[in-house]
């Protein structure tokens, strides 16, 4: 049994060029996002099976731009961002120290990247299950990408923040992970 997962981030988002922490707020991709998830479509030549994205506009936005016509999409809120409660939209300079101390922990009035962990790993056995000899691609945030690096890279959650490619500007088309 296995399922290949393609990952793909969202495009930038007006919060982003703000430096601002979206979190749970429901914020779109801003004009360069948009290019960039243009881009993304006519880079990519796989064809998925199906495509999963957050339900957040960020990322829907982001999959119907780069996979529309190409593959189906499946909203799925599990795929969401952490939420960081009193902290959505904040200051990313204030937010994303804090998000390395909120592993067990959670942000005032919402969750720890734990509880981000929980949702990504019922999220995957349900994939496992569904889609077995199958591609899929997702289309999400950061949080569920360093579960899926800690769920299926076996990372501590140090290790996967530590490697993250927002901190070491390593972005890339696409990540590739395997449910085994």
């Amino acid at each position: 049994m296995s399922v290949h997962i393609t990952y793909f981030v969202h495009g930038t988002t007006t919060d982003n060029e703000q430096h601002l922490s979206s979190g749970w707020n429901d914020v779109d991709i801003a004009p360069i996002g948009v290019e960039q998830s243009k881009q993304l479509s006519n880079q990519n030549t796989t064809q998925f099976d199906a495509v999963f994205c957050s339900d957040l506009r960020r990322a829907v936005h982001s999959a119907e731009i780069s996979f529309k016509d190409k593959s189906p999409i499946v909203i799925d809120a599990r795929l969401r961002e952490c939420n960081y409660g009193d902290y959505n939209g904040g200051p990313s300079s204030i937010v994303e120290p804090l998000q390395e101390k909120m592993i067990d922990e959670r942000f005032p009035n919402g969750e720890s990247y734990e509880d981000v962990k929980v949702r990504i790993a019922n999220f995957l056995k349900d994939i496992a299950r569904d889609y077995d000899g199958k591609h899929i691609a997702i289309v999400a945030h950061k949080a569920p990408q360093l579960a899926l690096d800690v769920l299926l890279h076996n990372l501590t959650w140090d290790e996967a923040f530590r490697c993250d490619w927002r901190k070491t500007g390593s972005w890339q088309p696409g990540w590739e992970y395997t449910i085994r």
